[in-house]
């Protein structure tokens, strides 16, 4: 199967979106969606249901603070959905949206300069209509732009991310289905191998001596994790497990795996989100913050990976930080907006 149909929606839903404005989206949206479309968005947006509740949460906001909008995209691919038994037909887009920040936005101020929120989305579509919706967006990351710094400094680097080293993450065409297939089967055996070696008591133990060796088995040593602002990215294996797999291990106890909504792949290129992934307990110092009296909280997730031969080269991971803070009684968007009064230019 091609996705044709599904990609010729999407992407026409998105050139629609693109044109679209905060009074006319609405409509836009409705030439697309599903009377019952189920939307999921990161803090604060939450799970939403039709196109009025969609654009009233997100997109008139946006387009209200955000003005000569356009769409980056630097990976897009389709495929049928593993966790459902491969019944299900999803694309996946990723890259950028840019804008010039004239108003504000979330109680974020503008800065009245060029901005680049990152996203991720899951599009579900049957019947000639989007069902079902996942869009994260790194709000850190936008509050970074804005000249706001509301966590402690991070392990990683901080910075706009590029798409794929190839230059080939769009693939608008037909792609081969044993490339997909090989890409998935992947993705599965490197989340087998966190498994194993997870410090998780009802998990398999450990059978690699080092985080080197569970690495290598299904990553490139050159390996690039584009990780969330908070955390930021990484490059090396070596410096991926100083810099992020170290801290998350250790500081975040009784982690518990909740599952996918979806996870496919087509060529070189694949990915999941849970809603959420994980549930986990932080003892202290993951994102550089002390222990919140050991409640646990989850992680809502998306992981897209880009495949180089028999490994894993490169990895764009979005995590809803702020919804996960949020849980254990932290309002950063809150807290930093409200300390700094939104000028308008």
């Amino acid at each position: 199967m091609d996705f044709q149909a599904e990609k010729k929606l999407v992407t026409s839903a998105y050139a629609a979106i693109g044109k679209a404005t905060a009074s006319s989206i609405e409509s836009v949206l409705r030439d697309y969606v599903s009377d019952d479309w189920s939307w999921r968005g990161m803090h604060p947006f939450h799970e939403q249901s039709g196109a009025t509740a969609v654009a009233e949460t997100f997109w008139i906001p946006f387009l209200s603070a955000m003005t000569h909008v356009q769409r980056r995209q630097d990976i897009f691919f389709a495929g049928r959905n593993q966790i459902d038994g491969f019944q299900s037909v999803w694309t996946v887009s990723m890259g950028h949206l840019m804008a010039l920040f004239d108003q504000p936005f979330l109680g974020i101020p503008p800065t009245n300069k060029i901005v680049m929120l990152r996203y991720a989305e899951f599009n579900r579509v049957e019947n000639g209509q989007i069902q079902e919706t996942a869009f994260f967006c790194d709000l850190l990351h936008l509050m970074h732009q804005a000249g706001l710094r509301p966590l402690p400094p991070q392990t990683g680097a901080h910075l706009v991310q590029p798409g794929p080293a190839t230059h080939d993450g769009l693939q608008f065409g037909s792609v081969p289905e044993t490339e997909g297939a090989a890409t998935l089967a992947l993705i599965n055996r490197m989340i087998g191998d966190i498994a194993a070696n997870s410090n998780t008591p009802e998990l398999a133990a450990p059978r690699d001596a080092t985080p080197q060796e569970e690495l290598a088995r299904c990553w490139h040593d050159d390996m690039i994790w584009w990780g969330p602002d908070g955390i930021g990215a990484t490059y090396t294996i070596d410096r991926y497990i100083e810099q992020h797999q170290r801290p998350f291990r250790q500081n975040l106890a009784n982690r518990t795996f909740n599952g996918h909504i979806a996870k496919l792949a087509e060529g070189n290129y694949g990915g999941f989100f849970g809603w959420p992934n994980l549930t986990l307990t932080p003892t202290g110092g993951y994102l550089g913050l002390p222990a919140n009296g050991l409640s646990t909280a989850d992680m809502r997730v998306v992981d897209i990976y880009r495949r180089d031969g028999d490994k894993l080269r490169e990895n764009w991971i979005f995590i809803d930080i702020l919804h996960f803070l949020n849980m254990q009684g932290l309002d950063i968007l809150g807290r930093e907006t409200s300390m700094r009064p939104s000028r308008t230019l």
